[in-house]
């Protein structure tokens, strides 16, 4: 799944993938843009209908595209905006498409400024703790000090190991203050997790690469 504003890098190598990239690339795909979207359940082969899928992705938006010689891709996209499922095409292209509303963020209430401002340094922390325990050096991204309430969460996520489950339920909340004190406590409970597994004699880098491409396949 992606979260707006991560980036994903992806090798592209089945053909309906590849012909998705082309139609990126060449713009028959309208602002480079196309939906990513959690499956409900792993052993699913075929997506047939809307039932298969989350209700809610994101688009990933084409930032870059190298075609290798043999006919693959690696592409970089970052995710963009959120949207919601409607109904699913599987016959009008190789891939699948998909009708959709777009997911805004509610506005911040009046005069939430100081809470937004104190539940990012919250937020902010509980990130640093759990890199502090999840990674072995400081190689993890920090977002810049300006960054908006309404985008922090998503970008505090995108280093964290967390499971498919919260971070669905992260890209679904569109109340960026409820989704801050979300993250904060997932996190919290992820880092005491982590504190846990230090006891195993291996680098908890071993247990997952957050940084080599996806496949898109």
């Amino acid at each position: 799944m992606l979260l707006p504003g991560v980036h994903l890098p992806l090798h592209i190598f089945e053909p309906r993938y590849r012909q998705l990239t082309v139609d990126l690339v060449t713009g028959t795909v309208p602002s480079q843009e196309f939906g990513v979207i959690a499956i409900k359940a792993a052993l699913v082969r075929e997506i047939e209908s809307v039932d298969h899928l989350h209700a809610v992705g994101c688009t990933a938006q084409l930032r870059e595209a190298k075609r290798l010689p043999d006919g693959r891709f690696d592409v970089v996209t970052t995710g963009r905006r959120r949207f919601r499922l409607l109904e699913v095409d599987t016959t009008s292209a190789p891939y699948l498409v998909g009708t959709v509303e777009w997911l805004p963020d509610e506005p911040l209430p009046a005069g939430s400024t100081d809470v937004a401002d104190r539940l990012s340094t919250v937020a902010r922390a509980a990130h640093q703790r759990y890199c502090d325990s999840a990674w072995e050096s400081d190689d993890w991204h920090v977002p810049p000090p300006d960054t908006p309430a309404q985008d922090l969460a998503y970008l505090l996520a995108a280093d964290c190991l967390l499971p498919l489950a919260d971070r669905q339920r992260l890209l679904e909340e569109t109340q960026p203050l409820r989704r801050l004190r979300m993250l904060c406590r997932l996190l919290t409970r992820e880092a005491g997790f982590l504190s846990t597994l230090r006891a195993v004699p291996a680098p908890m880098s071993e247990f997952a690469d957050l940084t080599g491409p996806s496949t898109l396949n």
